[in-house]
């Protein structure tokens, strides 16, 4: 579950932002949704704990994550969040298996072949684990990049523009590929998106303005 209070971030005098407050069950989606400039990759910061508001709360599986101190912010990201970025980061010395692995090891939770293994297979691409991420199509990436957000178990996904750069059928699959996961692992799904075709899919979203 997330939910956010108040939630308000001031980068200097003529550039604010005041955002709504947001409410995600387990298991549950929300879309948020807005063009350029109005703060939708702040508040992808604020709520990945990356960037702590000028005021206001993240409520993250009831915990108030801006109470913690910094070090702790971090652990609880690695352990609760996992987030899809539209541009893949991996460790390009490290085959796909490897990357998932040291996403465990750095979030301080227990290595887990199995869980690998098995996501890996569902989402298609069982047969890339040991390939070198630059031996990887796009939407091979991409799938990882889900795998990776759902390694350790999370409680929220947050999905960083996962379709725009997509066409209409890549579209679909991922946003397919993330509502099955998310579900799959009772997890929150947020995506923050400026891609129109995502309303028509969403019920439940927030534009900004």
């Amino acid at each position: 579950m997330l939910a956010t209070k108040d939630i308000y971030h001031s980068y200097s005098r003529n550039q604010n932002f005041q955002f709504p407050d947001l409410h995600c069950d387990p298991a549950g989606t929300l879309l948020i949704i807005g063009q350029s400039g109005v703060g939708k990759t702040t508040l992808l910061h604020i709520l990945a704990g990356i960037l702590k508001p000028s005021k206001g709360q993240v409520i993250i599986n009831n915990e108030a994550i801006y109470d913690k101190p910094s070090n702790g912010i971090d652990l609880f990201r690695g352990q609760n969040i996992g987030l899809v970025f539209q541009k893949p980061h991996f460790v390009q010395a490290l085959n796909a298996k490897e990357n998932l692995l040291l996403a465990q090891r750095m979030a301080g939770t227990p290595l887990n072949n199995m869980l690998i293994d098995d996501l890996l297979g569902q989402l298609n691409i069982g047969s890339k684990a040991k390939a070198k991420v630059n031996q990887m199509s796009q939407g091979e990436q991409q799938r990882l990049s889900i795998a990776r957000a759902l390694v350790n178990n999370p409680k929220v996904i947050l999905a960083d523009e996962p379709t725009s750069a997509l066409d209409d059928r890549n579209c679909e699959e991922v946003v397919k590929l993330l509502k099955h996961q998310a579900s799959s692992f009772q997890a929150a799904l947020i995506i923050v998106t400026h891609d129109m075709r995502l309303k028509e899919i969403f019920p439940n979203q927030v534009e900004l303005n």
